[in-house]
C-alpha cells in the first residue's frame, strides 16, 4: 500500500506533482556522474490566476484524476515543453487554480562548487551522534538537509544547531518510521519545502543486549519494527518518490560491523540489522533501472559527535561496562584498541564514508564501506 496515495490533504495534488515538476525542470549537464543539475521548488498556497503572468504556467488544464503517475508526468512534461517552446523558456511558478503553486526557487546550476549545490538529503534517525554528523558533511558540500527524527527535544535542537549554520538550507520533520503514514507526511514536508529530494541517508536504528536464551520475544519485536520494518517502508516510499521524479539519486543505509562479525549478546541487534543490510542489497538492484543508486555504510563504536551522543550506546552502553568491568572512558579506549588502526571511530569519519557514495566518486551500487578501524574478524566483506 502506498500510505501518501490516499491521505486527503488540500496541498495533496500539488505534493503529487511536484517531484515530476522538479524533475523535468532540472537542466541537462556534462557531468558524468550527475548529468542533470536540479532545481528547488516550493509549494505555496498562492493559486492566483496566470494569465499575464510571463514566466508562470496555467495547470488547469491538467487531469489529476488518472493514478498512472507516469501517463501525469507525461502531460505536465508536454505542458512545460510546450510553454518554453512559446517563450523561449522555462516557467517559474506553475500554478495549479484551487490548490497552489510551485515556484523556482533556485534555478538549475552546474555542480562543481560546492559538488551537491541545489541537491535535497533526507537523514533518518538524525539527533543522535551518526545522524549528526551526516547533517553537517552534507550542508557543508552544498546540500538542503532535512533532519529527521522521532518528535521531541532532541530533533528541535538537532534542527537548532543547524540552522544557526544554514538557516536556509535545513528544514525538520518528525518522522517514525515504522509507521508509512509518518515517512510519507515527513517526505511530504520535505517536498513543499524543495520539491523533492535527491538523497536519503537512512541512519534509524536501535539495539537491544540480550542473549538468546533470555531474550524477551516482545523486545526482539520491537527491533524487528524499526530495524527491519522501518528500513522496508522508508526504502519503498523514497525509492516510489525517486522514481517519479524521474533524476535518479542516492540511498545510503546505516549498516553496522555486527552484520559480517556479530557478537553474543547482540543477537536481536544484529539478526535484524543484517535484514537491514540485506533489504539494501535488493533495494540497489531493484532501484538500479531507475539510475538510484544504494549502498550501506558499517561503522563500529561510534559513541559521539561533539555534543551529539550515540541514542544506540546511550541504550547499551552501561551493560557491556557492567560485561567488561570498565568505565565509559575505558568502554571507548577497549574499542578503540580492538581495531587494526587503533582509531577512536567517530561519526565524522562515517559522515565521510556517506559523503563518498552520495557525491559520485565512483559509479557504485550495492556496496558496503566499513567504518571500523579495521576488524581481523570482519574483513570478508
Amino acid at each position: 500500500m502506498n500510505p501518501s496515495a490516499d491521505r486527503p490533504a488540500p496541498m495533496a495534488p500539488l505534493l503529487r506533482i511536484a517531484p515530476m515538476v522538479r524533475g523535468r525542470l532540472a537542466e541537462p549537464t556534462d557531468h558524468e556522474d550527475f548529468p542533470l543539475a536540479p532545481v528547488l521548488l516550493a509549494c505555496r498556497a498562492d493559486a492566483a490566476a496566470a494569465a499575464g503572468d510571463y514566466d508562470a504556467l496555467d495547470l488547469a488544464a491538467l487531469d489529476l484524476s488518472a493514478d498512472d503517475d507516469d501517463a501525469l508526468a507525461a502531460r505536465l512534461a508536454e505542458a512545460i515543453d510546450a510553454f518554453a517552446a512559446r517563450n523561449g523558456t522555462r516557467p517559474r511558478r506553475l500554478v495549479l487554480p484551487g490548490v497552489g503553486s510551485l515556484v523556482v526557487e533556485a534555478a538549475a546550476e552546474p555542480a562543481d562548487d560546492p559538488p551537491l549545490r541545489n541537491r535535497v538529503a533526507v537523514v533518518t534517525g538524525a539527533a543522535g551522534a551518526i545522524g549528526y554528523a551526516v547533517c553537517r558533511k552534507l550542508l557543508d558540500s552544498g546540500c538542503h538537509v532535512a533532519a529527521t527524527d522521532l518528535a521531541g527535544e532532541k530533533l528541535d535542537r538537532l534542527a537548532a544547531d543547524l540552522r544557526r549554520e544554514a538557516p536556509d538550507r535545513v528544514v525538520s520533520a518528525a518522522m517514525d518510521v515504522t509507521d508509512g503514514a509518518s515517512i510519507a507526511a515527513a517526505l511530504d514536508a520535505v517536498t513543499a519545502a524543495w520539491g523533492g529530494f535527491d538523497i536519503l541517508v537512512h541512519n534509524a536504528g536501535i539495539a537491544h543486549v540480550s542473549t538468546l536464551a533470555e531474550m524477551d520475544l516482545d523486545a526482539f519485536r520491537r527491533l524487528e519494527r524499526v530495524n527491519v520494518d522501518g528500513t522496508l517502508l522508508v526504502l519503498a516510499e523514497a525509492g516510489r518518490r525517486l522514481a517519479r521524479q524521474n533524476t535518479g539519486g542516492d540511498i545510503v543505509i546505516m549498516s553496522t560491523k555486527n552484520v559480517p562479525s556479530p557478537s553474543a549478546g547482540f543477537g536481536a541487534y544484529s539478526a535484524t540489522k543484517a535484514a537491514c543490510h540485506q533489504l539494501g542489497r535488493i533495494a540497489s538492484l531493484e532501484l538500479a533501472p531507475k539510475g538510484i543508486r544504494v549502498n550501506m555504510v558499517a561503522p563500529d563504536a561510534v559513541f559521539a559527535e561533539g555534543d551529539y551522543r550515540s541514542g544506540l550506546w546511550d541504550e547499551v552502553g552501561a551493560n557491556r561496562m557492567k560485561a567488561r568491568g570498565l568505565d565509559e572512558k575505558g568502554l571507548h579506549e577497549y574499542y578503540r584498541s580492538r581495531n587494526l588502526l587503533k582509531a577512536r571511530v567517530t561519526g565524522r569519519h562515517v559522515a565521510n564514508a556517506v559523503h563518498f557514495f552520495v557525491s559520485r566518486q565512483t559509479p557504485t551500487t550495492g556496496a558496503t564501506i566499513p567504518v571500523d578501524g579495521g576488524l581481523p574478524d570482519a574483513t570478508p566483506r
